[in-house]
């Protein structure tokens, strides 16, 4: 299928109104949890959306930023679809794209795009084909924290580049101080965590610091982690259990586990007329401007880490599924089919919006990744 760039950024702006309109309706029912979903997300509405197909066992791993949804995902799935189950092992997103290059799952989930050597190794696995990128997941990045006394937060990308490569330690420190009038911050030393294993979330980080830190931040974008000093953590839940943990401290997650560990996360200073809160809204606001950069079948997105627009929360990421677009194996092809169409309905994007922190695509994106599933082989 073959997909022209002109336009495209337009079309995403159209989506925009049709996502914010999936927010409010998510929104709706974000206070309820007693209705007819499950813990899980399970609905007689999302089973009714479900085509099951082939059954099969999918066997995944990747980003952990896309866990919570994937859980969603996967029991909904398996609940509508007797006999087809989804073992998605997370492990953050490098360890997924390379089980992925090695033939051991179906799809990889990844918050970054695949780079052009990533591409290549996928060949050996995609008989025919390579590997492309379907963005099912959006969400964002909250700087989370637990410091004493202090129940708002402000920060921009220039002093939490700092913090999280140690030039800054100390919570009173002046240039946190000026960004924050009127709240008493301790005089405490910060405990930055950062991710340890490979992670698509250090890397979407990290190009916000490249873009939007004035220079505080050195290191190339990575997904290895390359500030200096801080602690280490494994995976997004690693991350949020130290920081709930430790007083004093700082990291960064996934909103979705912000939300379900209660965490406390800062507003980012922009430029904007006022600081913009990590809501799903604001990133929402974010992710109606991107542009898609791949080709082909490929739906790689160019987010604008370095916006200054009213209401848009700038530290966004988006999860790739990373499958072949030929070459998959012919046994569990129809049920990878099957899952990613549910995922991607308006169905399984509501199923992950709302109180569990992830933000549906626009409609206009959305609807590009539907027409590609199908032609997945």
């Amino acid at each position: 299928m073959k997909l022209q760039r002109n336009g495209r950024s337009k079309a995403l702006v159209v989506g925009a109104m049709a996502l914010v309109s999936s927010l409010s309706l998510a929104a709706c029912g974000s206070d309820d949890n007693s209705g007819s979903a499950n813990a899980a997300g399970t609905s007689s509405a999302s089973a009714a959306a479900i085509a099951c197909g082939k059954a099969g066992a999918l066997m995944a791993a990747g980003s952990t930023a896309q866990s919570n949804a994937i859980d969603v995902w996967k029991t909904n799935f398996g609940n509508a679809c007797s006999g087809s189950s989804v073992n998605y092992a997370g492990g953050g997103s490098g360890a997924g794209v390379q089980q992925f290059t090695q033939g051991k799952v179906q799809f990889a989930g990844s918050d970054s795009a695949l780079k052009p050597a990533e591409v290549e190794a996928t060949k050996a696995v995609c008989t025919g084909g390579q590997g492309i990128d379907l963005p099912l997941v959006a969400g964002l990045i909250s700087i989370v924290f637990n410091v004493d006394g202090v129940d708002k937060l402000t920060l921009d990308g220039s002093t939490t580049a700092k913090i999280f490569d140690s030039q800054i330690t100390k919570w009173n420190d002046p240039a946190i101080v000026a960004l924050n009038p009127g709240v008493t911050l301790p005089d405490a030393d910060i405990q930055a965590f950062h991710r340890s294993d490979d992670s698509g979330t250090t890397d979407n980080l990290t190009k916000y610091f490249a873009k939007a830190s004035a220079g505080a931040w050195t290191a190339a974008p990575g997904k290895t982690w390359a500030g200096k000093g801080g602690q280490s953590a494994a995976g997004s839940a690693g991350l949020a259990a130290q920081v709930k943990q430790v007083k004093n401290s700082i990291s960064y997650v996934e909103l979705s586990f912000a939300q379900t560990n209660s965490l406390k996360s800062a507003a980012i200073n922009t430029g904007a007329s006022k600081p913009v809160e990590a809501t799903a809204a604001n990133a929402a606001t974010t992710f109606a401007k991107a542009k898609i950069a791949g080709t082909g079948s490929d739906l790689a997105l160019t987010l604008d880490y370095a916006t200054k627009e009213e209401g848009s929360y700038p530290l966004v990421l988006v999860t790739y599924e990373i499958v072949c677009d030929k070459g998959n194996k012919a046994d569990t092809l129809d049920t990878l089919k099957s899952f990613l169409t549910y995922a991607i309905s308006d169905a399984g994007q509501q199923a992950i919006g709302g109180d569990k922190g992830y933000v549906p695509l626009p409609k206009e994106l959305s609807s590009k990744v539907q027409a590609i599933i199908p032609t997945l082989a």
